[in-house]
């Protein structure tokens, strides 16, 4: 049992448990992994549909990473506090009721208040999926286990843009109905196979006040960002820009202030914690931004159908598939920064690659060398990126550790896909005309790659190769 958690004897890997557990959390994050990509290869025919510009397209994938990002740290922490099998499951529930009432959805806005709910489920349970690894595993098979975690899910994160392809010759509608029974068979799975752990120090309140403050903070901001690219009055983008950026700054000041925050100033004592979410930032948003994007363009400037713009990106999930778990072992064996280094640079270059997908695209010679390096690139970097920064952080805050993580990715992602476009000046019904679309993509393509680089050159300078070798000998 690890310092200052309540729960079982360490499991081992190759245990029938050890199994059952590992299923657990790869299919729950894997759920919320796959609506995340999923839903951008319906966004052409979702905003058809219900008549929607871009920047209702942009509100229906940030409606949900914005009640992710804000929450996720308070379902790190209701974990560790309550239970992380139980608030794993209570997430996979509302996460499953919430996708049932997206697919019902009858106009957009009805779809982003949903889509808002989904998110605030998927805050409860990804936090929880990663840290029922890093509470109930033994230190020896933490990284074998971390990296079969990232490899599946990020599986399920490639799958997305194949399974919206096939779902989306019946209706975009079956892009969220599908999860519910997903749902159901990760809460069959973890009620009868995970043990329960919790955290015996955990914080015995409720941070509420930073909750809402971060989740207000953040909705300003990406209202204002969102806004500003479809030629709002500057009034408004102003005032709401402003009043995120006010209440970003009160929830630091709530945090540093309060006896039990959400969000403990202590975590970041660790440098190479601080460090890696750094790199966590800048490699999450390069890939939320371009995982929006590249699906849609292939559709719009090819003039792809959905099915074949998501089959495009299947050597991704090959890859990550084969070998994600290599790679957390590798990382576990002689350090991280290498793998950390390379594996964002080769996804830059891949991105470079691929921004040169024009009208009358070859498969062979266009996409697929890009995508397969972006997939070898995706598969050096997950891996050990998500086992260094929880062996950074104590075992009692797994939960807090991988919220904070999680927290950083999805912000990065929230800001991305508010931001990107903006920049590359993709705005109102652009993703109907190819003729606009494809300079913008250009330019959104080079700023990812910029993203990518950033992020491999500061896992060069700062990433620390005996991190996870020490917390394995703990």
């Amino acid at each position: 049992m690890t310092e200052g958690t309540d729960g079982p004897e360490p499991l081992r890997l190759d245990s029938a448990q050890g199994r059952w557990v590992l299923t657990a959390a790869v299919l729950g994050s894997g759920v919320v992994l796959l609506d995340g990509t999923v839903v951008n290869v319906a966004l052409p025919a979702l905003g058809r549909d219900l008549d929607a510009d871009f920047a209702g397209l942009q509100w229906t994938v940030n409606g949900y990473l914005l009640s992710l990002a804000a929450l996720i740290l308070l379902g790190g922490s209701l974990g560790d506090r309550f239970g992380r099998r139980r608030v794993f499951v209570i997430g996979t529930v509302w996460f499953g009721v919430a996708s049932l009432l997206c697919g019902l959805a009858p106009d957009v806005r009805t779809l982003v208040a949903a889509r808002v709910l989904q998110g605030v489920g998927g805050a409860l349970l990804t936090p929880g999926s990663l840290a029922l690894l890093q509470a109930l595993f033994a230190p020896a098979d933490r990284g074998r286990a971390i990296g079969a975690w990232s490899g599946l899910g990020s599986v399920a994160a490639a799958l997305g843009p194949l399974l919206g392809g096939l779902v989306l010759e019946l209706s975009w509608r079956w892009v969220f109905l599908l999860n519910v029974p997903l749902c159901a068979a990760v809460v069959a799975v973890a009620v009868r196979h995970v043990p329960e752990s919790s955290d015996a120090e955990a914080a015995r309140r409720v941070d509420v006040a930073g909750a809402v403050l971060g989740a207000l903070g953040l909705a300003g901001v990406t209202y204002a960002l969102i806004a500003l690219g479809e030629d709002a009055r500057p009034a408004v983008v102003a005032v709401t820009g402003g009043a995120g950026v006010a209440l970003l700054g009160a929830f630091v000041l709530v945090e540093r202030r309060l006896p039990e925050p959400l969000l403990p100033p202590s975590i970041f004592a660790s440098r190479q914690f601080t460090a890696v979410n750094v790199v966590t930032f800048a490699v999450y948003a390069a890939l939320s931004a371009f995982l929006l994007l590249v699906v849609v363009h292939l559709q719009v400037v090819p003039g792809w159908s959905p099915l074949a713009a998501g089959v495009a990106l299947v050597p991704i999930t090959l890859l990550m598939a084969t070998l994600s778990s290599r790679s957390g072992a590798l990382a576990a064996r002689r350090g991280p920064r290498l793998q950390m280094t390379v594996g964002p640079l080769a996804m830059g270059a891949a991105v470079l690659l691929l921004s040169r997908i024009g009208t009358g695209a070859s498969y062979a010679l266009d996409v697929l060398p890009g995508v397969v390096l972006f997939g070898l690139g995706l598969a050096t970097t997950v891996a050990p990126l998500t086992t260094t920064v929880l062996a950074a952080a104590p075992d009692r805050h797994a939960g807090l550790a991988s919220g904070v993580n999680n927290a950083v990715a999805r912000t990065a992602g929230l800001l991305a896909v508010a931001v990107v476009p903006v920049a590359a000046g993709i705005s109102g019904t652009d993703y109907q005309d190819p003729q606009r679309f494809a300079p913008g993509f250009r330019t959104a393509a080079y700023l990812v790659a910029g993203l990518l680089v950033l992020g491999g050159l500061l896992s060069a300078v700062t990433v620390r190769d005996d991190v996870v070798a020490t917390a394995a000998e703990g």
